[in-house]
């Protein structure tokens, strides 16, 4: 096939794009700011912005199938502030649909997000509810994948837990955690999740269906961090901070220019980011079969 991979040049199209090279496919990342020497030899690369159509219109033309990773990160307010969800998320996927639908494309693979609605608690949420139905909406050959947190070689997550001790505790030796960490995420290897999206691909039992998917366990914000430290030879000690209070200094902060994080974020880590019922035996896959955050780390 020749897919074309919308946002191949981030870190799931990283390790997306050499999964779709090895079966044999024919490969063009679209990005805003492409770098050949940041994609495998024989990928095609080509510029172009999701949020403006124009510039996108003829490099979607004449592809079999779309893949659109094109995402901003949930975990840090973007630049432009929350606005940003929409007009990338919705409206970006909203021109993707729309250029591909005129070039002839059938199927449409869309990277959402565990727990996407319409009307969400948060800007990032309601904007990638939006644009699932921009997918659903449309003629093509649709699959939605909304996984949980991915983890993985150049992924943010694990990441994430120290930019949060540097903002709410710098130098000292406690790590203060909104509620005492106790958001449940479930962490989904970034290889064991491009093996499922390239399938989307060639197997037309995944037309139509929406996929929730998650790593074999079920973490803790607190028990996540304690991984990323002991992975490292070091302990910490986590005190709880409330969660209206740890509203309050987020909010306030996001007001602050520079600041990573915001209301949303705060907002977010209200409710779990996990699965009711994991779907990732429609690939005929078992937990057992997946790699954990523990294994990842080495601890």
């Amino acid at each position: 096939m020749h897919v074309l991979v919308a946002g191949g040049n981030g870190f799931i199209g990283g390790h997306l794009v050499p999964e779709l090279l090895d079966a044999g496919h024919e490969i063009t990342v679209l990005a805003r700011n492409p770098d050949s020497d940041a994609v495998p030899d024989g990928v095609e690369t080509v510029s172009g912005d999701v949020t403006a159509y124009d510039s996108i219109e003829s490099a979607v033309d004449g592809h079999d199938a779309v893949v659109n990773l094109v995402a901003l990160s949930p975990l840090f307010k973007p630049k432009g502030g929350d606005r940003m969800h929409d007009e990338v998320h919705r409206h970006g996927t909203e021109n993707l649909v729309r250029a591909a639908e005129a070039g002839g494309v059938d199927r449409f693979v869309q990277l959402s997000a565990l727990g996407a609605d319409p009307n969400g608690a948060t800007a990032y949420i309601r904007a990638k509810g939006q644009a699932e139905a921009h997918v659903t909406d449309s003629e093509l050959d649709g699959v939605l994948i909304r996984p949980s947190v991915v983890f993985g070689e150049g992924g943010e997550f694990v990441s994430f837990t120290k930019k949060l001790k540097g903002m709410f505790a710098p130098g000292v030796p406690v790590y203060p955690l909104p509620g005492g960490g106790k958001t449940r995420f479930q962490p989904i290897y970034v290889d064991d999740l491009v093996g499922m999206l390239a399938e989307t691909l060639t197997d037309d039992a995944h037309v139509g269906e929406t996929y929730e998917l998650g790593g074999p366990d079920k973490l803790t914000l607190r028990e996540i961090t304690n991984m990323v430290y002991e992975a490292e030879g070091k302990s910490i000690s986590i005190v709880s901070v409330p969660m209206a209070l740890a509203g309050v200094g987020l909010t306030l902060g996001g007001k602050v220019p520079g600041f990573p994080m915001g209301a949303d974020q705060y907002r977010s880590l209200q409710f779990d980011n996990t699965t009711a019922d994991n779907d990732i035996g429609a690939f005929g896959v078992d937990e057992a079969d997946l790699t954990t955050l523990a294994d990842y780390l080495g601890v």
